[in-house]
């Protein structure tokens, strides 16, 4: 099985030496590593220098965002089986790649999976071991902020993978158009996962496969960029993929959760990111009631099917995301 690596870096600083250093030392290397780099205005894709031949640096020079990023260096990927996504602010254990190999060997009709994510350092808590995706449209990180001996330690089936660490079989990546440009980043690789398990491909936690993930490390995991970006592309998500009769019947649940998401954004002093993310969403959805048209047509499994893996309840979302 032919693997190729995509690493997106914007300005990773002494974080993207670090990440290439742990990939060097994987009992199983990758065929390839892509870092795509865009247009960063530090010095961090010179730690390129000197590394193997199958280390290579694809620069932009704009910055496309992780999903158009990652999408790119797809293009460029021929002959490779399976497609391996790592952050720049990650460092993996030396099998880490060789754990999700061995899982995708073991499921033959799993198309993506995912890894034990811990902090960056011994004392940060985990952050987190899969995607949920609850039926209002809100998502979160299982696992996330527990102690990294509370998580899940059984592999098992989850809605989607974090894309910081994951890996997907390249031909279901490329079956499904990869990600959505239009996200920018934040959201797209749950929005992947929903257009994967519709098309009947299934998604895996690995537990074995663990890496460590400092988390928002050029962004900022409560700043106005990550709240603009993660609330107005969850919007999308929903309309885009959730099918028809549900899609109805859980839109009341849809759209008390942006009002909740107004008021307490708001409260923590963020009142201009989260409704210029919610006006942005309202503006962007005639192309994404467009193309849930498109994924209709792609969706081979029944929605009951579909919905039965996300989580539902009220009161779930505020209360039991950290189950």
């Amino acid at each position: 099985m032919r693997v190729a690596l995509v690493i997106v870096n914007y300005n990773a600083g002494p974080y993207l030496a670090r990440c290439l250093d742990a990939i060097e030392a994987q009992t199983r290397r990758p065929d390839r590593v892509v870092v795509v780099d865009n247009d960063s205005s530090d010095d961090s894709a010179a730690c390129l220098q000197g590394r193997p031949a199958w280390i290579q640096l694809l620069p932009l020079d704009v910055n496309a965002g992780f999903a158009r990023a990652n999408n790119i260096a797809v293009s460029h990927l021929d002959g490779f089986d399976y497609l391996a996504l790592l952050n720049p602010d990650t460092i993996v254990d030396p099998g880490w790649l060789e754990a999700l190999l061995a899982a995708a060997s073991r499921h033959a009709r799993g198309d993506s999976f995912g890894s034990r994510m811990l902090g960056y350092d011994d004392r940060a808590p985990a952050d987190g071991t899969a995607d949920v995706y609850h039926v209002c449209g809100l998502y979160w990180r299982r696992d996330h902020g527990k102690p990294p001996e509370q998580v899940h330690d059984v592999e098992d089936e989850i809605f989607s993978p974090c894309a910081a660490a994951a890996l997907y079989h390249l031909k279901s990546f490329k079956d499904v158009a990869g990600f959505d440009d239009t996200y920018f980043c934040y959201s797209e690789d749950v929005d992947l996962g929903f257009r994967l398990r519709a098309r009947g491909c299934r998604a895996w936690y690995v537990p074995s496969a663990v890496v460590r993930h400092a988390g928002s490390a050029t962004t900022g995991r409560r700043s106005e960029f990550t709240t603009y970006h993660g609330h107005r592309n969850l919007v999308w998500t929903y309309f885009k993929n959730m099918p028809g009769f549900y899609l109805w019947l859980y839109l009341p649940q849809h759209l008390a959760m942006n009002l909740v998401s107004l008021v307490l954004f708001s409260l923590r002093g963020q009142a201009r990111a989260i409704f210029r993310a919610k006006r942005d969403a309202l503006k962007g959805l005639p192309r994404a009631i467009a193309q849930r048209r498109v994924n209709g047509y792609l969706r081979t499994v029944p929605a009951q099917e579909l919905v039965s893996t996300m989580r539902r309840g009220l009161l779930t979302p505020y209360l039991k995301r950290h189950e």
